[in-house]
């Protein structure tokens, strides 16, 4: 049987989801990831052994610097895109499955990278890389909230003396979402324009970070890594379960009608239960509306030297309970 992951909660971890229960004694059951139908056609399983992805470098740097350098990168098959803030990871490459990976799975997606920053430019400090689902596109709409939307993937944890030499996020599993909030918008032009707030479409990114502590930094006896979760009503990551063993896990999410999040993880390839529930969240204090994606994050220091820690991931599905739109095809997997 497999242990569950409550037995291994850190602290802190504990008392928030505590917290969270209290605060939210009226929120709605948490929905396991992958209960319902599965989307087909919006996610991928890499078994195409031509799978391919063309980068078109230089990559985008938004976030830091307002330039988004398009065309942004694809895959060959159309389901992944580059994101537009932080651009793609340096290397993303269809790789053999890894032991113990999924059973018939002969493929998995590499993905590290050392240049995280503004291309051509060593900042010295972490910076992220974004691989995104092309989700929301390829259904041509958002998936409401009402449909219990949920997404699975499998992650390739390598062995810890492989890992980049750095405390700090090394990878990241996140959703992107929308809701109604007040947001800033610009109003008039040249020397006139200014900013207004308003009521706007607000979209935010909760998800999970893997976390290592290094203890060449921290100068304790060995490494530690554990799974930071983003985010509490106030906007703030905290820790979630400790990272206790390598090789494959598998991370999941679900959103339920009353717009809260819920995040469960467990080592191997099992499908999730109960049993590795985590948290609920309304991160940012934010009820979701709109389901529009999920992304993968690859960290580096960004110093031109030391490459990312190799993640590899395998068969990310985005799953619904209730469709609302029968044209959407679905394959039947779990029921609630």
């Amino acid at each position: 049987m497999r242990r569950s992951l409550k037995s291994i909660f850190v602290v802190v971890g504990s008392l928030t989801i505590a917290a969270t229960v209290a605060q939210n004694a009226s929120a709605q059951r948490p929905v396991v990831p992958g209960t319902g139908s599965e989307i087909v056609g919006v996610a991928d399983d890499f078994e195409d052994p031509n799978w391919a992805y063309v980068p078109r470098d230089p990559k985008s740097s938004e976030e830091i610097d307002e330039n988004q350098r398009s065309p942004l990168g694809r895959s060959t098959n159309g389901r992944w895109y580059e994101g537009i803030k932080r651009g793609h990871p340096d290397v993303v490459k269809r790789v053999p499955t890894p032991k113990g990976g999924l059973e018939g799975s002969e493929g998995a997606l590499l993905l590290k990278t050392l240049n995280t920053g503004i291309p051509g430019r060593i900042s010295n400090k972490m910076q992220q890389d974004d691989f995104v689902a092309n989700v929301q596109y390829r259904l041509k709409r958002t998936i409401n909230v009402s449909e219990v939307p949920s997404v699975t993937t499998r992650v390739f944890f390598p062995p810890v003396e492989t890992w980049e030499n750095r405390s700090g996020p090394h990878f990241g599993f996140r959703l992107a979402l929308e809701t109604t909030a007040m947001v800033d918008k610009e109003v008039g032009v040249g020397i006139f324009k200014r900013t207004k707030r308003e009521m706007g479409n607000e979209v935010y990114w909760p998800g999970m970070f893997v976390e290592f502590e290094s203890k060449s930094q921290t100068k304790k006896d060995a490494d530690y890594a554990y799974l930071r979760i983003r985010s509490n009503q106030r906007g703030g990551d905290f820790r979630g379960p400790q990272i206790t063993t390598t090789g494959w896990w598998t991370l999941g999410m679900s959103v339920t009608p009353d717009g809260m999040v819920h995040y469960y993880a467990s080592p191997g390839v099992d499908d999730l239960t109960e049993d590795d529930y985590i948290t609920s969240q309304f991160p940012y204090d934010y009820r979701c509306e709109r389901f529009r994606t999920f992304f993968y994050n690859v960290c580096s220091a960004d110093d031109g030297r030391r490459w990312s820690t190799e993640f590899i991931v395998d068969d990310p599905k985005v799953f619904v309970v209730k469709p609302i739109n029968q044209k959407v095809a679905t394959r039947q997997t779990r029921k609630r």
